[in-house]
């Protein structure tokens, strides 16, 4: 066959390769339909939730909270204050889902409120931005963990951590390519640890309270800040631990107990640490394990590896799937909705997520990645809340099952404006500006792919998602999903 007959098949959604992969008998044989694998159970559904909740945050946002804090007493408050916070979002959220019926999240309310252009930014910063940058953070978490052990007493050297972050990023990203169900195994596996060493380091907390380790405990909003942005800043940091509250299950079972969960790490962190050590420690759970686990120290870093693991891969199959529906309903190019036909995976979408992810990890850290990733979040959350309000005036007719008190919603959408506006105005960097100029990015592509559709955009995009498909041997959906 021909290059002009596969640019013919692929200008109506086939290609040499479905016609090699459609349900039919070839030879007597039928050829298994080119559509996604599903094999991802109760159990696995259930471990990608807590794995999308509880990811390295807890690991890597003490630090963060209290440099921005600058005492115990009022870095406990910030972490009680996220989980309030997303508690009440998700109240927002379940309003709003049952509300609009449809499936899409963000995306679906965005686009009944405010239209196709704030609901397509939300879509392209959501692939762009946020999924990308929530890989890296993660990736950046388990090889600052990964690698602590082998520089005791010093901060490991940033080649040696970037190197092994696009290192497990390279890993996850080819797990998730290969097979869906491998990656469910993965993800059980390590959300398995990761509540594992949670438990370990809450039990070791408890006891060490109970031989009156609460020195570090005692007058502990001595030296707090009140700075206007840098509390803005440490509920970024904070935030980010508790990311994934607006998924439909957090709200019953997972944020409480996630909130207490966190209290009670910080809580056991600091019965063996100063705030001074805490601040200065490379991966502060590997020195509460060097401190309280002696000599089987390696047991907690080993375990953290796990969970950050677990949390990237998370990350990285949820990312992949938002990219492929992005491209499947054409928000983003065509070839990023095809699937290798010979594992049946959304190889395109999770090979450009992990590529963004290994891109942002080269010029910055985690602290810089969390704040860039916040600001974006936060944003966008502000606008979905703010839908919940209007439409409370301009669609009265809408059923609404569950329905919020108003002042929640208007809590929360006032919070969601401090939480983007008073990190500029007390620290303006530049994350923040090229963070706008990346949403409104977006709109080079809206104008002529989405809202025109014009030839002439089809037809340069035609012959480059030819040849991407040879190359990887990727197909179209024979179904939507």
């Amino acid at each position: 066959m021909n290059k002009e007959n596969v640019i013919k098949r692929n200008s109506c959604q086939c290609s040499v390769f479905s016609s090699m992969a459609s349900p039919s008998q070839q030879g007597g044989k039928e050829v298994k339909a080119t559509v996604l694998q599903k094999d991802v159970g109760l159990f696995s559904g259930i471990c990608l939730i807590v794995g999308t909740m509880i990811g390295s945050g807890i690991f890597i946002s003490p630090k963060a909270v209290l440099a921005e804090t600058g005492a115990v007493g009022p870095s406990l408050c910030v972490w009680v204050a996220c989980g309030v916070l997303a508690t009440l979002g998700a109240l927002c959220y379940v309003e709003l889902g049952t509300m609009i019926t449809k499936s899409g999240g963000e995306y679906a309310y965005l686009l009944e409120g405010f239209g196709s252009i704030i609901a397509y930014l939300y879509s392209w910063t959501s692939i762009i931005v946020l999924r990308p940058s929530s890989f890296a953070i993660i990736a950046l978490s388990f090889a600052e963990y990964a690698a602590a052990p082998f520089y005791p007493g010093c901060i490991p050297p940033v080649i040696v951590i970037k190197c092994l972050a696009a290192a497990v990023i390279l890993i996850i990203t080819l797990v998730n390519c290969i097979s869906v169900k491998l990656a469910s195994y993965v993800q059980n596996f390590f959300t398995g640890a990761k509540l594992f060493i949670i438990c370990v380091i809450i039990i070791a907390g408890i006891a060490l309270l109970a031989q009156g380790k609460t020195k570090n405990l005692t007058n502990t909003f001595g030296d707090g800040s009140t700075s206007f942005g840098n509390i803005g800043l440490a509920f970024y940091s904070g935030l980010w631990a508790y990311d994934g509250w607006n998924l439909p299950l957090a709200i019953i079972i997972g944020i409480p107990l996630v909130t207490i969960c966190y209290l009670l790490v910080n809580i056991a962190y600091f019965t063996i640490m100063t705030p001074t050590e805490l601040l200065q420690s490379p991966a502060v759970a590997v020195t509460f394990s060097d401190r309280v686990f002696y000599p089987v120290s390696w047991v907690v870093p080993l375990f953290v590896v796990f969970s950050t693991f677990g949390a990237a891969n998370g990350s990285c199959f949820t990312g992949g799937r938002l990219t492929y529906v992005a491209g499947r309903e054409g928000h983003m190019v065509k070839i990023l909705s095809y699937i290798s036909m010979k594992h049946f995976t959304p190889a395109p979408a999770v090979m450009f997520n992990g590529l963004l992810s290994i891109l942002y990890i080269m010029p910055a850290d985690i602290d810089i990645l969390i704040n860039y990733f916040s600001f974006a979040q936060w944003g966008f959350y502000g606008l979905t809340v703010l839908v919940l309000m209007v439409m409370r005036f301009t669609r009265k007719e809408l059923n609404r099952p569950v329905k919020v008190p108003f002042v929640i919603a208007l809590l929360v959408f006032v919070v969601s404006c401090y939480l983007v506006l008073a990190p500029i105005i007390q620290k303006p960097k530049l994350e923040y500006l090229y963070c706008i100029l990346f949403i409104l990015s977006g709109l080079i592509l809206y104008v002529p792919f989405v809202h025109y559709k014009l030839r002439w955009a089809r037809n340069i995009m035609r012959p480059i998602t030819m040849h991407i498909q040879l190359l990887m041997e990727v197909v179209p959906p024979e179904t939507k999903e």
